[in-house]
């Protein structure tokens, strides 16, 4: 019976007053957006008394966010996941790392955050008092890329909870820690990029016989099959998912003839970002209408593949070589420019449209049946090509994503869904 009561007590769990501490929270650094400082208010729960040697459980409850989610995204059912440290002092020191599961309501925008229970087991170790002090934490938002919020304490945190730890005996005093909480933090961030790189990458026309962006582009060459078109910069205004944003990119329209049709390559050439956040497979897709002068008219629908694998936070983001058939319609001299550009990722559409665009390449045609002079482009230039003739090569060269709207669009929508991200300005929407 005694020990049974033992057991008991040891098991009541302590209802730990509520702890109130001045938080900032630092977002991602692609969103541009300044650190929030606020108030995260928690309850960490716990045994009362337990004996050296137990290992317990430690729960925090945030019972405040430090700030509402901002006026930028509803956040979905289920894609929220907070991790976080609690500080073990008194008898034994050690840094407790507690989970969350990915469970939220959804959460609309300018309305309170709303966590799972975070928690952890620690064994102890040393009779005495040991004070658990809740510390740091991490929000990482799933949808529609993974990113995350680090948030960290900016002044002296009190105990959240005691457990009052015997030897076996009866002693609550004295001793030394002998181990080690069981257990390895799991989930916890790794940090975004913090900057973007400056140089460019160089590349090599696919099919092009010169290998150089000066080679002959008036295709007036005897049996020549492969024409090398100049880089030109191209100025385009984006519609993003969140405004709309200026961007140049130097393009390259490269052609290979087959029979009388050709098919096309067009080639973004300047290494613009590493990416922001972890952005997962076959999400971004590429596509261009190449606008026709000259003797033709109409358009050519060029595209490229999605990614095929997940690309990590700090990688390369690499845009492919867009490709597809240019059927002529009319005989004489063509020309070909880099035309609209639309991106989708994600469930979101980006579109950019040069604001002046310049001839890439020239080439002589000759009218095919179902060509596309006078077309709209659709079906009368060819469309895409996707079942043979041009391979999907990956060029190593970046893309254009600042133009793209990655940078503006996606990724920020993501990066202000993350619960911190409310301005100083505006912090009284909380």
């Amino acid at each position: 019976m005694l020990g049974g009561a033992g057991l008991l007590l040891a098991a009541a769990p302590a209802q730990a007053a509520e702890v109130a501490y001045k938080t900032e929270c630092i977002p991602p650094s692609i969103s541009g957006l300044p650190p929030v400082e606020g108030t995260t208010k928690v309850e960490i729960t716990a045994p009362a008394e337990a004996k050296v040697g137990d290992e317990v459980e430690v729960v925090w409850k945030t019972t405040q966010a430090a700030s509402n989610n901002p006026d930028v995204l509803d956040l979905d059912k289920d894609t929220v996941k907070p991790t976080g440290t609690v500080k073990v002092g008194g008898a034994q020191t050690a840094d407790l790392a507690v989970e969350g599961e990915r469970s939220n309501p959804p959460i609309k925008k300018n309305s309170p955050m709303v966590l799972s229970d975070m928690k952890g087991k620690i064994k102890l170790t040393a009779p005495g008092e040991v004070t658990l002090t809740p510390d740091k934490y991490n929000i990482n938002v799933s949808k529609p890329i993974s990113t995350d919020t680090k948030c960290s304490p900016k002044e002296t945190v009190k105990p959240g909870a005691t457990i009052k730890v015997t030897d076996g005996g009866g002693a609550t005093t004295g001793g030394l820690p002998t181990g080690l909480p069981t257990g390895l933090p799991t989930g916890l961030p790794t940090g975004l990029p913090t900057g973007l790189p400056t140089g460019s990458a160089s590349a090599t026309p696919t099919g092009g016989s010169s290998g150089s962006s000066g080679g002959d582009t008036s295709g007036s060459g005897g049996g020549q099959s492969d024409f090398t078109g100049k880089e030109v910069q191209i100025p385009y205004k984006c519609k993003t998912p969140i405004g709309d944003k200026d961007a140049t990119s130097p393009v390259q329209i490269n052609a290979k003839k087959d029979g009388g049709n050709y098919g096309l390559t067009v080639q973004f050439k300047k290494s613009v970002m590493d990416s922001p956040a972890d952005i997962p497979a076959d999400s971004v897709k590429p596509s261009m209408e190449v606008k026709l002068g000259g003797a033709d008219k109409g358009t050519v629908h060029v595209e490229g593949p999605t990614n095929k694998e997940a690309i990590k936070s700090g990688a390369p983001i690499n845009i492919p070589d867009l490709t597809g058939t240019y059927k002529p319609g009319a005989d004489g001299k063509s020309t070909l420019s880099p035309g609209v550009l639309t991106v989708k990722a994600l469930g979101t559409t980006t579109t950019c449209t040069p604001s002046k665009t310049e001839v890439s390449l020239e080439i002589d045609t000759a009218a095919q049946p179902g060509g596309a002079a006078g077309g709209s482009g659709s079906g009368s230039a060819g469309g895409s090509d996707t079942s043979g003739g041009l391979a999907e090569t990956g060029s190593s060269n970046d893309g254009i994503l600042r133009a793209l709207g990655l940078v503006a669009g996606t990724v920020i929508l993501l990066g202000g869904a993350v619960f911190t991200f409310l301005p100083k300005r505006r912090a009284r929407l909380r």
